[in-house]
């Protein structure tokens, strides 16, 4: 299963923002890394500059590689609607980051690793593909044999957030995909007509 896992406060320091959640390193030094940090003058980036470190940040926040995200990319342009949006949608109705979005893991790299474990279920059934892709009114839960995992009950208990497409119940350890966010929902800062005019050329 390919993912990214070298160091993340870098790529936080590398966009400006605490991309993979609450961050130490990146508080303390919020600056670009690299030996000169923060007194490196640089110059104006370039347009396809500018759009190529969308991308990036968008398949770093997702935790998907080149590849899966082209591919999810072909799935956004070939549908209705706002591709750029479209593309959002694809990302967010991920298992992986609907587990985290439901606060049953702490990060998307923990969601994926639930998953993967074969902790998490939909509509009833294990399912261990990170890329499943959820449709509106599917049933998300965890394992009966996994609900008293700490590592779940903790991410729970720290959870205080609130998404509008998506209901959980704390008795039954399970969570409703209501239905596909809206862009004003999604609250991840990307600018995603960027990432299309990049694919575009």
């Amino acid at each position: 299963m390919a993912r990214y896992i070298g160091p993340k406060s870098k790529i936080s320091r590398k966009f400006g923002e605490p991309i993979y959640g609450p961050d130490k390193a990146f508080e303390k030094r919020n600056y670009p890394p690299g030996q000169h940090g923060n007194n490196r003058r640089r110059g104006k980036k370039s347009e396809y500059a500018v759009q190529l470190l969308e991308k990036q940040k968008a398949k770093y926040t997702y935790g998907v590689l080149e590849r899966q995200f082209r591919n999810i990319f072909e799935r956004a342009s070939g549908s209705k609607g706002v591709t750029g949006e479209v593309l959002l949608q694809l990302c967010e109705s991920r298992l992986d980051n609907v587990v985290f979005r439901l606060g049953i893991a702490p990060s998307r790299n923990a969601a994926r690793q639930l998953v993967s474990h074969r902790h998490i279920t939909v509509n009833g059934k294990i399912v261990n593909i990170p890329s499943f892709s959820l449709n509106p009114g599917d049933t998300i839960g965890v394992r009966e044999k996994s609900k008293s995992l700490q590592s779940i009950s903790s991410s729970l208990e720290a959870n205080d957030s609130i998404y509008e497409w998506m209901t959980w119940n704390d008795s039954t350890y399970e969570g409703n995909f209501v239905s596909i966010p809206q862009r004003n929902q999604i609250p991840e800062n990307i600018k995603e007509q960027l990432i299309v005019e990049l694919y575009s050329k």
